[in-house]
C-alpha cells in the first residue's frame, strides 16, 4: 500500500516492565502471592518497533524508534534491550527531567493481563519531537502510533504523515472513555482495536463475527479507511474499503498474551508495507500474533519473519507434529 517500502517509524512509548506471574489476578484490596517475576521491555512503541524490526530482518526492512526515555538506569536498560532487534535508536530521545516509563504487569494462569502504567518521559513528549522528527516521518511507508503518549501529539504526529501520505496505522490503546477525537479520525488510515476498544469506541462489543461486522463499519463510519477487529481467540475482523473478512484465530498454545496485539500491528505495518493485499496482510498480523502468545514477555515475544511464513503457509508453528 506504499510506494516507500524502505522504512516503518513507530513513534510513542518506551517503557520497562515489571511483571508478575501468579495464579489469579488479585481482586481491588487483596494481595497474592506471584510464582516469578520478570523485568523486561515494554510500552506499546517500543513493542511495535521491536517486533517490526525482527520481522524486518528477514525481509530487508528498516525500522526507526521515536520518543523519549529518562536518563535514568531504566533508559539505558530500555535502549540496551532494544539494540539487539535492529531498531534505529537515532530518534529516541534522552529527557533530563522525566523518569523513563514503567508498566507493572501481573499475568494469571489463563494467560490473561491486567497492566498499570506510569508514562514518565513518554507523557512529556510534544510538538518539539514532531519537528525533530519530521523527516522520518516523510520517508517512512508507515507510521506505527498508539495512544501511550499525549493526545494531542499523536494527532500532530498523525496529521504530518497524512500530510506527507504515509500510512498511518493506529493502535487505540488504551482507548479514551470518550472515544478518539474527530482530528485523530480524519488523518488515520488503519485503526485495529481488541474487544475493549471497539465496545468503547463502537459501543459494540464484538462477540460474534456480526457483532464484529457491525463494529468495523461503524469505524469507518467514524473515519478509518480500514478497520481491523481484533476478537483474541476468536479470529479478526476487517474491512478494507467496501471489502470485507474473517480471519479465524491460528490454532497455538498460548502461554502469555501481553504485546501479542503490538506483534499484530508490526506484522500488519510490514506486509502493507511489502506490497500484500489487506486481506493477505491481516493474515500474516493474525500469525505474529498467535505466535507472540506461545511466549513469555513483551517485546521478547516478537516472533522472527520465518516464523511467520511458516504459520501462514502450513497453519502450524513451526516443529508442531
Amino acid at each position: 500500500m506504499s510506494d516507500r517500502p524502505s522504512s516503518i517509524l513507530s513513534f510513542g512509548s518506551v517503557n520497562i516492565d515489571i511483571t508478575a506471574r501468579a495464579e489469579r489476578i488479585p481482586h481491588p484490596g487483596e494481595t497474592v502471592h506471584a510464582e516469578s517475576y520478570a523485568t523486561g521491555l515494554g510500552g506499546k512503541g517500543a513493542n511495535q518497533a521491536a517486533a517490526t524490526s525482527r520481522l524486518g530482518q528477514g525481509c530487508g526492512l528498516k525500522v526507526f524508534m521515536a520518543g523519549r526515555t529518562g536518563t535514568d538506569s531504566f533508559g539505558t536498560l530500555a535502549r540496551s534491550l532494544l539494540t539487539p532487534f535492529g531498531v534505529n535508536l537515532s530518534a529516541l530521545r534522552e529527557d533530563p527531567d522525566h523518569p523513563t516509563g514503567v508498566a507493572l504487569i501481573t499475568v494469571d494462569s489463563k494467560a490473561e493481563n491486567i497492566i498499570t502504567v506510569a508514562g514518565g518521559a513518554n507523557m512529556a513528549l510534544d510538538s518539539s519531537d514532531v519537528r525533530a522528527h519530521r523527516a522520518l516521518i516523510h520517508e517512512a511507508s508507515a507510521v506505527l502510533l498508539q495512544l501511550e503518549i499525549p493526545l494531542a501529539l499523536t494527532i500532530e504526529i498523525a496529521e504530518e504523515a497524512k500530510r506527507a501520505n504515509t500510512l498511518v496505522i493506529l493502535d487505540p490503546a488504551p482507548a479514551p472513555a470518550d472515544g478518539l477525537p474527530a482530528a485523530l479520525w480524519a488523518a488515520l488510515d488503519v485503526v485495529t482495536p481488541n474487544e475493549t476498544e471497539t465496545r468503547l469506541l463502537t459501543g459494540i462489543y464484538p462477540e460474534t463475527q456480526e457483532d464484529a461486522a457491525r463494529a468495523a463499519r461503524r469505524l469507518q463510519e467514524l473515519g478509518a479507511t480500514h478497520a481491523l477487529v481484533k476478537m483474541g481467540a476468536r479470529g479478526v475482523y476487517y474491512r478494507s474499503g467496501e471489502s470485507e473478512g474473517f480471519v479465524p484465530p491460528y490454532r497455538v498454545n498460548a502461554i502469555d498474551t501481553v504485546a501479542a496485539g503490538d506483534c499484530f500491528n508490526g506484522g500488519l505495518a510490514t506486509a502493507l508495507t511489502l506490497g500484500k493485499s489487506f486481506g493477505e496482510a491481516v493474515h500474516f498480523a493474525a500469525a505474529c500474533g498467535a505466535l507472540a502468545t506461545t511466549r513469555l514477555g513483551a517485546a521478547e515475544s516478537a516472533p522472527h519473519w520465518d516464523e511467520v511464513v511458516a504459520l501462514v503457509e502450513t497453519g502450524k508453528t513451526p516443529g508442531a507434529a
